[in-house]
């Protein structure tokens, strides 16, 4: 444990060269509000290891100079952290509770026992952290998005007390659990959206409300705002005799952000679920929070199109119902109230938004906050799943824009699956599952899996099922592949369980789950790709090439990594101080592990990933040439002589 502290150190970037970014990041210090007054007695003060002794200390702080034979827990008492992050190496796994990750009462759906019964699983993989998708009560109406209760346990998943068995379970394995955050809208069941379509005291405006004109028996909306499934974002309601707004579905009313009272009872329900022992949120559609107060219709894409022929959300410029201005200080408000649950050691609580702005990066980076304000720890970064087309240049220019754009003192992450959108393997091939699986858990910043992409799961080829990419997680050869012992499961098993599934490829040297877990081990034992540099090597229609390096450690690893055809790469020349030859420590192949190659005619099959070790006096973010292609989330350095990260080198 304390050795995973140590590696967990925060550092600053003092060197020359490349792009800073000093990830996670938290030098201030803990607000007297956050805290009372014992908890701050048993805090150890925020003193730095003296490594640099002219840096600023409390006045109370003795210096720690480093010596031979020190304790790390002494060392630890001296964090220049106020705070606990998340750790750096995190890895997230995405489960679906409604069809992952086990049916344990016979119904045909996951539930929350299943979770807990399957947490070896997740220890296997080497993954830090589970995301649950939602799991509220909820009429189940898009998954469960719309909420009844966002105090409750839906019961087709379980209880409370399920819950907080399972909470404990997977703390007890030394693993974090976040959840989903949904506060854009509810059900049209939920008890608010009853009381205000009654019209009935503070409940009158937690909604957005607007007459609609009636003509003939025609009701015609306040203005052309489309929902984001299409048609019309205005529904009428009978009892109330108004319209009221959904951004989504019409059984998923808006809640009006507007009024302070709504952002207190989401603050509430941060603090119930925080208070239940959750490490952290994902706060899904955030930037639709809140919309304009003037009802102006939003202007048309195609100009020259009949307005009353508008039905699609595509089919309008969403200027007046998204990323409005005030948003950004309501998420930082969910911050605050999660801060005040991060001021003991070790629970941290992590907060990440989704529903970015895909088409502008610039204000998906907003989700980050400032150098003063925090938001959220990322924003979810699904930019390798909306690639149109695979190859070498498409992923370098994918993971560039994401780094160049990336402010200062801010961590990346990764994603390529999630339940919206097509799996892996049916979206690119299974020829580029694994290579694709290599890119995710060696870039710089945190990987988040989508369940089963670790098997290669593949979406149900049909064109009557409507959730192609959200089957049941295939466990074994057995009747619903191990998800139930049912008659029927909710969704349909995908028909080639028998051959993709947990249990057989633990068997196979060379299948997907042992690639993956030889990734993961890589990813958390290796300190230059935990918190090392990365620097493009090189780039074209088939290969991505990039190293990781650490200040204080000789041994490199550089990715060469096949998005195209088979292909012949010669980095030597395009490094010159690299060694003649590098050895394979891992191939998407594994029969090539251990090998040595050629730097200068490096050969990738189609789909082929390499990581090569080699050692060298002459790290490539030290070069002059490669100073704008290099980028460092957390510089740190490695002392060999203490074992440990410090700063300040």
């Amino acid at each position: 444990m304390a050795e995973e502290e140590i590696k967990s150190f925060s550092v600053e970037l003092s060197e020359k060269g490349g792009i800073e970014n000093n990830g996670f990041v938290q030098e201030k210090t803990v607000d007297e509000n956050e805290t009372n007054a014992s908890r701050q007695e048993e805090m150890p003060k925020t003193c730095a290891v003296g490594i640099n002794p002219e840096s600023t200390q409390e006045p109370s702080c003795e210096v720690l100079k480093p010596f031979a034979g020190m304790p790390k827990e002494v060392l630890l008492k001296f964090s220049c952290q106020a705070r606990y992050r998340v750790t750096r190496e995190i890895l997230f796994w995405l489960i679906i509770a409604s069809v992952l990750v086990l049916d344990t009462n016979m119904d045909g759906n996951g539930d929350l026992k299943g979770i807990q019964e399957k947490l070896d699983h997740v220890s296997h993989l080497n993954v830090k952290t589970i995301w649950i998708t939602s799991f509220y009560k909820s009429p189940i109406k898009d998954f469960g998005y719309g909420v009844e209760d966002f105090r409750d346990i839906d019961p087709m998943f379980g209880t409370m007390k399920d819950f907080e068995n399972l909470i404990a379970a997977i703390h007890d394995k030394g693993l974090k659990v976040i959840m989903d955050l949904i506060p854009n809208h509810t059900s049209a069941k939920h008890s608010w959206f009853q009381l205000s379509r009654n019209r009935t005291g503070k409940y009158v405006d937690y909604y957005i409300w607007h007459d609609c004109a009636q003509a003939d028996g025609t009701i015609t909306p306040p203005n052309n705002w489309v929902s984001v499934y299409g048609n019309s974002s205005w529904q009428y309601d009978d009892v109330r005799k108004q319209c009221y707004f959904h951004q989504f579905g019409k059984e998923q009313p808006d809640l009006n952000f507007r009024n302070t009272a709504v952002q207190e009872e989401i603050h509430d329900i941060i603090r119930f679920w925080l208070g239940k022992g959750i490490d952290g949120f994902s706060i899904n559609d955030v930037k639709f929070l809140l919309e304009a107060m003037n009802l102006r219709d939003e202007p048309q894409v195609n100009k020259s199109q009949n307005p009353t022929s508008i039905t699609a959300y595509s089919e309008l410029y969403h200027d007046y119902t998204s990323t409005q201005v005030g948003m950004h200080d309501i998420v930082r408000g969910f911050r605050h109230t999660m801060d005040l649950f991060s001021s003991e050691p070790g629970r941290y609580r992590f907060m990440g938004t989704e529903a970015n702005d895909l088409e502008n990066i610039e204000e998906t980076m907003m989700y980050y906050g400032t150098s003063f304000i925090q938001e959220a720890d990322f924003p979810f970064n699904f930019y390798l799943i909306n690639m149109k087309n695979l190859s070498g240049n498409s992923i370098f220019e994918t993971v560039s824009l994401w780094m160049k754009n990336m402010p200062k003192g801010k961590w990346p992450n990764w994603a390529v699956g999630d339940p919206n959108s097509v799996r892996i393997t049916s979206r690119i091939g299974k020829e580029y599952l694994n290579v694709i699986n290599m890119l995710l858990l060696t870039l710089p910043g945190t990987p988040t899996t989508y369940y089963g992409e670790e098997i290669g799961m593949e979406n149900i080829a049909s064109e009557n099922m409507t959730f192609a990419e959200k089957s049941p997680m295939q466990w074994d050869g057995s009747l619903h592949s191990g998800f139930s012992e049912g008659n029927v499961t909710w969704l349909p098993v995908n028909p080639d369980y028998q051959n993709v599934n947990v249990e057989i490829q633990k068997t196979q040297p060379n299948s997907t789950l042992n690639l993956y877990r030889e990734l993961t081990l890589l990813h958390n034992n290796e300190l230059p790709i935990q918190r090392g540099w990365m620097c493009y090597v090189w780039n074209d229609s088939n290969v991505f090439a990039y190293v990781r390096e650490l200040d204080g450690l000789d041994r490199v690893f550089m990715m060469v990594l096949n998005f195209g055809w088979e292909s012949t790469t010669d980095l030597k020349t395009v490094v010159p101080e690299l060694p003649t030859e590098a050895t394979i420590r891992l191939s998407t192949n594994f029969s090539n592990n251990g090998k040595v190659v050629n730097t200068k005619t490096i050969k990738t099959a189609k789909g082929e990933g390499l990581i090569l070790e080699y050692k060298t006096s002459r790290p490539v973010h030290t070069m002059e040439a490669f100073q704008l292609k290099c980028f460092v989330a957390e510089k740190a350095c490695y002392s060999s002589a203490f074992d440990l990260l410090y700063m300040n080198c």
